[in-house]
């Protein structure tokens, strides 16, 4: 048996363009939709170290829910490198001034990290309510 692995080529890549809608949806569990969609992980074609991923627009950011506690206990911790450079931030805070950062950090963390992490997060786009700029794509591709 002479069987060959199917690797599809970078150009010959179709991307498609998909809009979902986070009101009163759980964060934890649409961040892992979020990701499986930019990595292109439900395709056919997928291969984990080649980009096939598809664009994701996301909208209704701030009605996006925590179960449980999480808002009170739940924090974001960042380090700048320095000395007392820690900084801690709850997601009662983190939700109020900025949800669609809550939701780019939960996808951060389900993705890869290596190179194509970075490449496939950029195609993720995040609204604070139904506004967005990308329908164009969406009607053109069906999303």
């Amino acid at each position: 048996m002479n069987k060959k692995t199917y690797l599809p080529k970078v150009d010959a890549i179709e991307r498609k363009w998909h809009l979902i809608d986070a009101d009163g949806k759980v964060l934890g569990r649409l961040a892992v939709e979020v990701a499986d969609k930019l990595r292109g992980k439900k395709k056919v074609i997928y291969t984990n170290h080649i980009d096939c991923g598809d664009f994701v627009v996301v909208t209704n950011a701030a009605k996006i829910v925590l179960t449980g506690k999480k808002l009170d206990q739940k924090t974001h911790f960042t380090f700048s490198g320095y000395p007392g450079g820690a900084k801690l931030k709850p997601y009662s805070v983190l939700m109020a001034e900025d949800p669609e950062k809550a939701l780019m950090y939960a996808v951060k963390g389900m993705l890869p990290k290596n190179k194509l992490a970075d490449k496939q997060l950029t195609r993720l786009k995040v609204y604070r309510d139904e506004k967005h700029s990308h329908g164009a794509q969406l009607t053109k591709a069906g999303g």
